[in-house]
Protein backbone atom coordinates (compact mmCIF):
# COMPACT_ATOMS: atom_id res chain seq x y z
CA UNK A 1 0.00 0.00 0.00
CA UNK A 2 3.27 2.74 0.55
CA UNK A 3 3.69 2.11 -3.21
CA UNK A 4 0.35 4.17 -4.06
CA UNK A 5 0.38 6.91 -2.10
CA UNK A 6 3.40 8.76 -3.17
CA UNK A 7 2.83 8.02 -6.92
CA UNK A 8 -0.40 9.53 -6.93
CA UNK A 9 0.25 12.72 -5.18
CA UNK A 10 3.31 13.53 -6.93
CA UNK A 11 1.46 12.69 -10.93
CA UNK A 12 -1.94 12.98 -10.38
CA UNK A 13 -3.53 16.58 -8.86
CA UNK A 14 -7.04 15.06 -9.37
CA UNK A 15 -5.95 12.16 -6.45
CA UNK A 16 -3.96 14.55 -4.11
CA UNK A 17 -6.22 17.44 -2.23
CA UNK A 18 -3.89 20.06 -0.34
CA UNK A 19 -6.06 22.14 1.42
CA UNK A 20 -5.29 25.46 4.27
CA UNK A 21 -8.56 26.56 5.82
CA UNK A 22 -8.32 28.99 9.06
CA UNK A 23 -8.90 27.48 12.29
CA UNK A 24 -12.15 27.29 14.36
CA UNK A 25 -11.15 26.39 18.12
CA UNK A 26 -8.86 23.32 18.53
CA UNK A 27 -10.40 21.73 15.43
CA UNK A 28 -11.31 23.25 11.91
CA UNK A 29 -13.21 22.23 8.70
CA UNK A 30 -11.17 20.78 6.51
CA UNK A 31 -12.89 18.99 3.54
CA UNK A 32 -16.71 18.26 2.38
CA UNK A 33 -16.87 14.48 3.08
CA UNK A 34 -18.25 13.73 -0.43
CA UNK A 35 -14.79 15.19 -1.70
CA UNK A 36 -12.85 12.50 0.15
CA UNK A 37 -15.35 10.02 -1.44
CA UNK A 38 -14.75 11.33 -4.85
CA UNK A 39 -10.92 11.69 -4.29
CA UNK A 40 -10.07 8.10 -3.54
CA UNK A 41 -12.78 7.08 -5.92
CA UNK A 42 -14.85 5.24 -3.10
CA UNK A 43 -18.06 5.96 -4.84
CA UNK A 44 -17.00 3.83 -8.01
CA UNK A 45 -15.33 1.28 -5.71
CA UNK A 46 -18.50 0.00 -4.52
CA UNK A 47 -20.17 0.79 -7.39
CA UNK A 48 -18.49 -2.56 -8.90
CA UNK A 49 -20.23 -5.72 -8.48
CA UNK A 50 -19.47 -7.35 -5.46
CA UNK A 51 -18.00 -10.38 -6.96
CA UNK A 52 -15.19 -7.64 -8.59
CA UNK A 53 -14.49 -6.14 -5.01
CA UNK A 54 -14.99 -8.64 -2.78
CA UNK A 55 -11.64 -9.87 -2.19
CA UNK A 56 -9.89 -5.94 -1.54
CA UNK A 57 -9.87 -3.47 1.07
CA UNK A 58 -9.58 0.06 0.25
CA UNK A 59 -8.45 2.25 2.56
CA UNK A 60 -8.44 6.31 2.29
CA UNK A 61 -4.72 7.24 3.43
CA UNK A 62 -4.20 11.46 4.76
CA UNK A 63 -0.39 12.22 4.50
CA UNK A 64 0.06 15.68 6.60
CA UNK A 65 2.73 17.62 4.38
CA UNK A 66 4.79 18.14 7.73
CA UNK A 67 6.57 15.30 8.34
CA UNK A 68 6.78 15.81 12.31
CA UNK A 69 2.99 15.07 12.12
CA UNK A 70 2.19 11.33 12.83
CA UNK A 71 -0.99 10.83 10.47
CA UNK A 72 -2.39 8.72 13.24
CA UNK A 73 -2.83 11.35 15.80
CA UNK A 74 -4.18 13.47 13.36
CA UNK A 75 -8.07 13.52 14.28
CA UNK A 76 -10.84 13.51 12.15
CA UNK A 77 -14.73 14.25 12.65
CA UNK A 78 -17.78 13.83 10.39
CA UNK A 79 -20.32 16.79 10.93
CA UNK A 80 -23.75 16.23 9.88
CA UNK A 81 -25.95 19.04 11.49
CA UNK A 82 -26.20 18.29 15.37
CA UNK A 83 -24.39 15.10 14.79
CA UNK A 84 -20.74 14.46 15.18
CA UNK A 85 -18.92 11.08 14.10
CA UNK A 86 -15.27 10.60 14.89
CA UNK A 87 -13.40 8.83 11.83
CA UNK A 88 -10.66 6.66 13.65
CA UNK A 89 -7.44 6.63 11.66
CA UNK A 90 -4.22 3.81 12.26
CA UNK A 91 -0.76 4.35 12.58
CA UNK A 92 -0.69 5.09 8.66
CA UNK A 93 -3.29 7.69 8.51
CA UNK A 94 -5.62 4.88 7.08
CA UNK A 95 -9.32 4.44 7.05
CA UNK A 96 -11.96 2.48 5.67
CA UNK A 97 -14.24 4.36 2.96
CA UNK A 98 -17.54 2.81 2.41
CA UNK A 99 -19.69 5.64 1.36
CA UNK A 100 -22.32 6.53 3.46
CA UNK A 101 -25.55 8.09 1.88
CA UNK A 102 -26.97 10.30 4.42
CA UNK A 103 -23.40 12.19 4.74
CA UNK A 104 -22.97 12.27 0.87
CA UNK A 105 -26.90 13.67 0.88
CA UNK A 106 -26.62 16.19 3.58
CA UNK A 107 -23.50 17.35 2.37
CA UNK A 108 -21.78 16.97 5.45
CA UNK A 109 -18.45 17.94 6.64
CA UNK A 110 -14.98 16.89 7.90
CA UNK A 111 -13.16 18.95 10.62
CA UNK A 112 -9.83 17.75 11.51
CA UNK A 113 -7.35 18.75 14.32
CA UNK A 114 -4.64 20.20 12.33
CA UNK A 115 -3.27 23.46 13.02
CA UNK A 116 -3.76 26.24 11.19
CA UNK A 117 -1.75 26.02 7.78
CA UNK A 118 -0.83 22.59 8.23
CA UNK A 119 -1.08 21.00 4.67
CA UNK A 120 -2.21 17.31 3.71
CA UNK A 121 -3.31 15.13 0.85
CA UNK A 122 -5.11 12.38 0.47
CA UNK A 123 -4.67 9.02 -1.14
CA UNK A 124 -5.69 5.54 -1.15
CA UNK A 125 -4.19 2.33 -0.34
CA UNK A 126 -5.31 -1.51 -0.97
CA UNK A 127 -5.07 -4.16 1.34
CA UNK A 128 -6.00 -8.03 0.98
CA UNK A 129 -9.08 -9.65 3.04
CA UNK A 130 -7.89 -11.96 5.40
CA UNK A 131 -10.45 -15.40 6.08
CA UNK A 132 -10.58 -15.71 9.98
CA UNK A 133 -8.82 -18.74 10.03
CA UNK A 134 -5.04 -19.89 9.36
CA UNK A 135 -5.88 -22.15 6.47
CA UNK A 136 -7.24 -21.19 3.14
CA UNK A 137 -7.49 -22.02 -0.41
CA UNK A 138 -4.61 -19.62 -2.58
CA UNK A 139 -7.21 -18.18 -4.78
CA UNK A 140 -9.10 -16.54 -1.61
CA UNK A 141 -6.55 -14.02 -0.61
CA UNK A 142 -3.97 -14.13 -3.46
CA UNK A 143 -6.96 -13.37 -6.26
CA UNK A 144 -6.85 -10.34 -4.54
CA UNK A 145 -3.94 -9.01 -6.73
CA UNK A 146 -5.61 -9.67 -10.41
CA UNK A 147 -9.03 -8.32 -8.75
CA UNK A 148 -7.02 -5.02 -7.73
CA UNK A 149 -5.53 -4.39 -10.84
CA UNK A 150 -8.79 -5.09 -12.30
CA UNK A 151 -10.81 -2.93 -10.02
CA UNK A 152 -8.21 0.06 -10.36
CA UNK A 153 -9.01 -0.29 -14.53
CA UNK A 154 -12.10 0.43 -14.25
CA UNK A 155 -12.10 3.13 -11.20
CA UNK A 156 -9.41 4.58 -12.41
CA UNK A 157 -10.13 4.61 -15.83
CA UNK A 158 -7.27 6.58 -17.80
CA UNK A 159 -5.43 7.83 -15.41
CA UNK A 160 -4.85 3.88 -14.13
CA UNK A 161 -2.17 4.10 -15.96
CA UNK A 162 -0.50 6.50 -13.39
CA UNK A 163 -0.98 3.79 -10.98
CA UNK A 164 1.76 0.68 -10.64
CA UNK A 165 0.17 -3.04 -11.85
CA UNK A 166 -0.12 -4.66 -8.31
CA UNK A 167 2.07 -7.95 -7.82
CA UNK A 168 2.68 -9.14 -4.35
CA UNK A 169 0.44 -9.97 -1.06
CA UNK A 170 2.79 -8.66 1.88
CA UNK A 171 1.28 -10.53 5.23
CA UNK A 172 2.13 -8.74 8.35
CA UNK A 173 2.45 -10.72 11.92
CA UNK A 174 2.95 -9.45 15.52
CA UNK A 175 5.55 -12.15 15.74
CA UNK A 176 7.36 -14.75 13.73
CA UNK A 177 5.64 -16.98 11.40
CA UNK A 178 5.53 -19.53 8.84
CA UNK A 179 3.16 -19.50 5.36
CA UNK A 180 3.46 -23.24 3.55
CA UNK A 181 1.80 -23.39 -0.18
CA UNK A 182 0.65 -27.16 -0.32
CA UNK A 183 1.24 -27.48 -4.23
CA UNK A 184 1.71 -30.28 -6.59
CA UNK A 185 5.05 -30.12 -7.53
CA UNK A 186 5.92 -29.74 -4.04
CA UNK A 187 5.39 -27.83 -0.27
CA UNK A 188 7.06 -24.26 -0.78
CA UNK A 189 7.54 -23.02 2.90
CA UNK A 190 8.29 -19.28 3.46
CA UNK A 191 9.63 -17.54 6.56
CA UNK A 192 9.57 -13.71 8.24
CA UNK A 193 11.84 -11.59 7.84
CA UNK A 194 13.67 -9.54 10.73
CA UNK A 195 10.22 -7.01 10.30
CA UNK A 196 7.54 -9.99 11.12
CA UNK A 197 6.62 -9.55 7.40
CA UNK A 198 6.02 -12.04 4.66
CA UNK A 199 5.72 -11.29 0.69
CA UNK A 200 4.15 -13.56 -1.51
CA UNK A 201 4.30 -13.15 -5.51
CA UNK A 202 1.33 -13.87 -7.31
CA UNK A 203 1.70 -17.02 -9.29
CA UNK A 204 -0.65 -17.39 -12.50
CA UNK A 205 -0.47 -20.65 -11.94
CA UNK A 206 -0.67 -21.16 -8.14
CA UNK A 207 -3.94 -19.12 -8.87
CA UNK A 208 -5.21 -22.01 -11.46
CA UNK A 209 -4.01 -24.60 -9.07
CA UNK A 210 -5.87 -23.41 -6.29
CA UNK A 211 -3.49 -25.42 -3.52
CA UNK A 212 -4.19 -24.89 0.44
CA UNK A 213 -2.15 -22.09 2.22
CA UNK A 214 -1.52 -22.99 5.80
CA UNK A 215 -0.28 -20.20 8.00
CA UNK A 216 1.44 -20.47 11.92
CA UNK A 217 -0.69 -17.71 12.59
CA UNK A 218 -3.25 -15.20 11.34
CA UNK A 219 -1.63 -11.95 10.53
CA UNK A 220 -2.72 -8.62 11.21
CA UNK A 221 -2.92 -7.40 7.88
CA UNK A 222 -2.41 -8.15 4.51
CA UNK A 223 -1.38 -4.86 2.03
CA UNK A 224 -1.11 -5.46 -1.85
CA UNK A 225 1.87 -4.29 -3.39
CA UNK A 226 3.55 -3.34 -6.54
CA UNK A 227 6.95 -5.40 -6.13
Amino acid sequence: MKTLAAPLLASMPLFSLMLSVHAHAAEREWVPYRKLVETVKADKFYALPAGERDKVILYARLIPVNKAIAPGDVKLTVVDGASRTPLPLDAAGRMRVNPNQQWLANDAKIWTSLPSGEKSGISFDIGAVLPDTTQWQYASVMGAVPQSNAAIGKVAGALSMFVPTMKSVIFKFDKPAQISIKAKDGERRYATDARHQLRLKFEKDLLKENPVVALSERPFEAEIDSE
